[in-house]
């Protein structure tokens, strides 16, 4: 048995790395997905350009230019003189933020009593334009304390001083790259196992399987076994990257990184391999791997938190292999995985792995008959 499994693995592991497409498809995209991705999709607000109408020209409103060209928030501020301006500049989309300030600004600021000063925000970038209304939010409350201290400079004794756990600069790529390195190893273990069985149809090479010596568990352990060691080497490069180029602190265990990598290659393949035991061609291996990359995606708890789903969606992401792996992932990294929170998340993952293998041998089988 061990022989003939031998050489079914040596045969699919030379079938993709022989292959230049399949070289190009496991070697070029995720290395670009995971170095674009991690500058790219970043949650902070920078470089943000407002509009200003200021109709006060007094100490106070000058004051408040002055602390927001000071804000690395704030890029440009590009001062106009009637509203309608303001309108135009939101409207194509030039400014996030349009700021007209009142007349009586300066002295009621002086006087203590509310100001005149209207905030204008792009709703069609909601979260952009809602964290950049906070900031400037936070300007105005502090400049309105400076104003009412006698000194000029608000004293706070009691202020409560904000402490990050696990981030402690709110580096949005320790949080970005360990929810890629899960991402792209769907990619991965979709894509490399959902082409093995439709490759082997579409080159003919299907039928000398059947009539092979090789029994349906060799085959599919033919299948899987090539697809882990694939996935085992590119989530260690990922792993290295993450540490070395990005400075990404690894506080919890390799055991426990690697564990979770076998589990979850585990689910991902037998979806991978169902997949592929459905299609006749790579064309529909290739659609069926995406139909489930993206709602896994979406679902997993990669850029929005699962607690703010739909109720009647939340249910759904249990079945979900990338929720759990995105725990262990950010765990390891991050804050030390503890030995409970990793078996709360590996359970769920073996037994998805062991329902999505029993799923595509059962879908196997009927193929053969």
């Amino acid at each position: 048995m061990w022989r003939r499994l031998k050489a079914l693995i040596v045969k699919e592991l030379l079938a993709v790395l022989r292959d230049p497409r399949g070289r190009m498809i496991l070697i070029v995209p995720p290395i670009l997905q995971l170095f674009v991705f991690a500058y790219a999709a970043t949650m902070e607000v920078k470089n943000v350009d407002i509009a200003l109408l200021d109709r006060d020209r007094g100490a106070w409103s000058q004051e408040l230019v002055r602390r927001v060209e000071g804000t690395p928030t704030f890029r440009m501020i590009v001062p106009v003189d009637r509203p309608e301006e303001l309108r135009r500049a939101i409207d194509r989309q030039q400014v996030l933020v349009a700021v007209q300030i009142g007349p009586g600004f300066s002295r009621d600021v002086a006087a203590g009593r509310p100001a005149d000063l209207q905030v204008i925000l792009d709703g069609r970038r909601s979260n952009a334009s809602q964290l950049a209304g906070n900031y400037l939010s936070q300007i105005v409350a502090g400049m309105a304390a400076d104003a009412a201290s006698p000194s000029g400079v608000a004293d706070q004794p009691d202020a409560a001083v904000p402490r990050f756990w696990f981030n402690p600069a709110l580096d949005t790529q320790w949080f970005m790259v360990p929810n890629l390195i899960a991402v792209i190893a769907v990619l991965i273990g979709l894509i490399v196992t959902g082409l093995t069985i439709a490759r082997e149809r579409e080159l003919g090479t299907f039928d000398q399987l059947l009539v092979s010596p090789l029994r349906v568990h060799e085959i599919l352990l033919g299948k899987t076994i090539p697809s882990l060691l694939i996935g085992f080497a590119h989530c260690s490069f990922y792993l290295l990257v993450a540490v070395v180029w990005f400075g990404l602190p690894l506080r919890g265990s390799l055991g426990m990184f690697y564990a979770g990598v076998f589990f979850y290659l585990l689910a991902l393949i037998g979806i991978g391999l169902f997949i592929s035991a459905l299609s006749a061609t790579q064309q529909q291996a290739i659609l069926g791997s995406f139909m489930f990359m993206i709602p896994a995606t979406l679902m997993g708890g990669f850029a929005t938190p699962i607690e703010n789903m739909p109720g009647w969606l939340q249910p759904v992401t249990y079945l979900d292999p990338l929720r759990y792996f995105i725990v262990i992932v950010r765990g390891v990294f991050l804050k030390g995985l503890p030995v409970e929170e990793m078996l709360r998340n590996t359970v769920p993952l073996a037994l998805i792995a062991l329902v999505t293998l029993s799923a595509a041998a059962w879908m196997f089988r009927r193929r053969m008959e």
